[in-house]
């Protein structure tokens, strides 16, 4: 009776092995195993030779993966026909103590008796038998394959090409990983690990908020992450959008350690709700940028020498309220009310003023002499009796709109467009009005209101 040929695989994680495994029988016949990664072989009587390959990858410009040849080896011992001896036989060779043989269905070896020609066994030491995948082989990465695997310090992080490629293509990670491009901007990837995950020697908790920014454009933080640190990951990372992002973040966080964070809607709220009707608020060289008060009622607080700056007060009620020498430069203040303000010397520079209110029915003006008004938006206000000596209203746009019996003598109102508004007793003596447009005049433009 011909003892049966066999041979028996230890179980081991497949990814610690990288390559192809072949299996020459008596010289003769080839069986090529995938996914089940070769560690000894047990044989009753015939000689079996193992040579293992082990595929490496080309560089990256030639894109295409080279099998070397690392190690070639062969054994040959002989198992008895007892199972225990086999047991013993499998602990020897695979330097564990094997306990339990299985097929390579899963089913469990208790007589030796059971062994047929060509099975292919497992042993494990006491372990139960663990289905290998063997559609997909984990051992062999493409390169050129959608999913991408980093091993950032130690953590795992899988994502697709596209994520490191589409939003930032001149950063790090998108140069390494990019299919198509010029040459001169394509980084050659670093070396993989055994899992053919790529290796990055950098902090995987300052990475991770950045691969979630590269997928989705935003930046979110846990409360124990340290801005700083993810700055400093974008920078070496390349990935301009965050770096932006994160350094506004950082600005943020230094002015509110140091006290000097603007304030915002909710901090205005409750200082109008704790505060009398009759007492004066007072928010004199307060920060306000970026800040949104759009539809307030601010009627008569002072925001003297207040930073506002790209602030938002469209639609607010700001009768009566002190802007003397603040900044409200790109300020959208679009439909707010203005009547009687004292802005004085303010820095409304590029500001939107459109549809604004400053007349007062009592027939009090605004003073808003030396205010900057340049390159600002003012079409369709009601500026009528409004004080604009001396103002800087260049480039400005005051289409349309009501300026009876404003001043604005000694005015720079160079190529600033007039069109359509009514100047009737406007006084315009000394003003700077060259390039002006006045089309579409409703009242005429006498000489005496230009002349000294």
């Amino acid at each position: 009776m011909a003892l049966p040929r066999i041979i028996i695989y230890a179980r081991y994680n497949a990814a610690e092995y990288n390559g192809n495994f072949m299996i020459y029988v008596e010289e003769q016949t080839i069986y090529h195993i995938d996914n089940n990664p070769l560690v000894g072989v047990v044989q009753l009587p015939w000689s079996i030779h193992l040579y293992e390959y082990i595929s490496s990858l080309a560089s990256a410009q030639e894109k295409e993966e080279e099998e070397e040849e690392e190690d070639n080896y062969s054994e040959v011992f002989v198992v008895t026909h007892s199972l225990n001896e086999l047991l013993a036989a499998a602990s020897i060779k695979f330097e564990i103590t094997a306990k339990r043989i299985f097929t390579s269905q899963g089913g469990e070896i208790d007589d030796i008796k059971l062994i047929r020609d060509d099975d292919i066994l497992y042993v494990s030491n006491g372990e139960n038998f663990i289905h290998t995948n063997k559609i997909c082989n984990h051992n062999l990465l493409n390169k050129n394959s959608e999913w991408i695997t980093l091993n950032v310090g130690g953590k795992y992080f899988t994502t697709t090409r596209d994520t490191l490629t589409k939003k930032e293509p001149m950063s790090m990670l998108a140069r390494m990983f990019i299919e198509t491009g010029n040459a001169e901007h394509v980084i050659q990837p670093s070396r993989q690990d055994h899992r053919g995950a790529y290796l990055i020697d950098r902090s995987p908790t300052y990475f991770e908020p950045l691969l979630n920014y590269l997928r989705h454009g935003q930046i979110i933080l846990d409360s124990h992450v340290n801005i700083t640190g993810v700055l400093a990951e974008a920078c070496f990372y390349g990935i301009e959008g965050a770096i932006q992002i994160l350094t506004t973040m950082v600005e943020k966080e230094e002015l509110q350690k140091e006290g000097l964070i603007s304030l915002t809607r909710k901090d205005v709220l409750k200082a109008i709700m704790s505060t009398s009707t009759n007492a004066e608020l007072r928010f004199q060289g307060v920060d306000f940028v970026r800040a949104d008060l759009s539809k307030l009622d601010l009627r008569n607080i002072n925001f003297k020498y207040a930073i506002m700056h790209h602030c938002s007060l469209a639609g607010a009620n700001l009768s009566g309220c002190c802007f003397e020498r603040a900044d409200l430069s790109h300020a959208n203040l679009q439909g707010a009310q203005l009547v009687c303000v004292k802005m004085s010397c303010a820095n409304l520079a590029a500001a939107n003023l459109h549809s604004c209110n400053f007349e007062d029915p009592g027939g009090l003006p605004a003073n808003m002499e030396g205010v900057n008004l340049k390159g600002a938006n003012l079409e369709g206000s009601n500026m009528a009796a409004v004080n604009l000596r001396v103002a800087t209203l260049k480039n400005a746009i005051l289409r349309n709109c009501i300026l009876r019996s404003a001043v604005l003598a000694g005015a720079d109102l160079e190529c600033c467009d007039l069109s359509g508004s009514d100047l009737q007793d406007a006084n315009l003596r000394g003003a700077n009005l060259k390039d002006a447009a006045f089309e579409l005049m409703l009242t005429p433009l006498h000489m005496s209101q230009t002349i000294r």
